[in-house]
């Protein structure tokens, strides 16, 4: 059967947006444009050399239902919760959070002379997976495997499997594919993804044609710009005179309904008026 290349779907502009106590953010998904794209519920990108946009952070805050991706590129933040965990992480390293049932949580970025740089992705869990114990899996960057192509293209493996080597960030039920992706100039990449499967890619420097195959040359895509895929087997991307950097992610749609109240994604209403009565209560973590 003839492979299929991934066309592009919509192009979303990141929008401003000011989080925690004072943080400014781009959003791609979670806006008035692009909502949810299943299962990936928001993308947030920070980047700033301005204390003032982020010194503030994001004080003690709950999650439930689902789990919270932080991908440093620059910076430090340190994080705690409730549950009696903390730590920090820094330049290429990455947090994935599930909340599961419940959880109590914050992340105070670092003032530093580099600022701070990353993203935070949200995925949705499903029903049979909602009310799980948290769990934390925390990745430093030398852990996180590089691949490097001879005309210089170089992935980085967070989750997933580019040739034959696989991410260190294990067991998610999206079965997601998560990689940072540098393609130099006049060089191109090529990756498989799943049938069937949500796809997007955030671009984050520089330019390239995106969703091409050997007869169609693609889209000019430039930063930042999240580019929503359509269905298919792969994703080729060509650079030009520019170099260009970019996430791509993957993962296997839920098909379920949502029930969304800012930091808690259910099934129903009903399970989101249970959270905050156990948020009022004091029984929403357990230990």
């Amino acid at each position: 059967m003839k492979s299929l290349h991934r066309k592009i779907e919509t192009i979303i502009e990141p929008e401003p947006v000011v989080e925690g106590a004072g943080v400014r953010l781009k959003r791609s998904i979670a806006t008035r444009r692009l909502n949810y794209l299943d299962p990936f519920l928001l993308l947030d990108h920070f980047a700033s050399d301005n204390p003032r946009d982020y010194e503030a952070g994001f004080p003690l805050h709950p999650h439930r239902g689902i789990e919270t991706v932080t991908y440093m590129l620059k910076g430090e933040v340190h994080h705690r919760d409730t549950l009696g965990n903390s730590g920090s992480i820094g330049a290429g390293d990455v947090q994935w959070m599930t909340a599961g049932r419940g959880i109590m949580h914050e992340e105070m970025p670092q003032v530093r002379p580099e600022g701070i740089a990353g993203f935070q992705l949200w995925v949705n869990l499903p029903a049979k997976l909602k009310m799980t114990p948290p769990r934390y899996q925390d990745i430093r960057a030398r852990e996180i495997p590089e691949i490097k192509h001879d005309d210089g293209a170089r992935i980085r493996v967070i989750t997933g499997t580019v040739e034959g080597t696989r991410g260190p960030v294990t067991e998610i039920a999206a079965n997601p594919i998560y990689l940072d992706v540098f393609v130099p100039a006049h060089a191109f990449f090529r990756q498989p993804i799943e049938q069937g499967h949500t796809a997007f890619a955030y671009v984050f420097e520089g330019e390239a044609k995106f969703a091409g195959d050997d007869k169609e040359d693609g889209s000019i895509i430039s930063h930042p710009r999240l580019v929503v895929l359509g269905d298919g087997d792969y994703l080729k991307v060509t650079a030009s005179e520019t170099p260009v950097r970019f996430l791509l992610v993957s993962g296997k749609p839920l098909h379920e309904p949502i029930a969304r109240y800012g930091p808690f994604v259910m099934n129903t209403q009903e399970e989101i008026k249970q959270t905050l009565r156990e948020l009022r209560m004091g029984t929403f973590v357990t230990t």
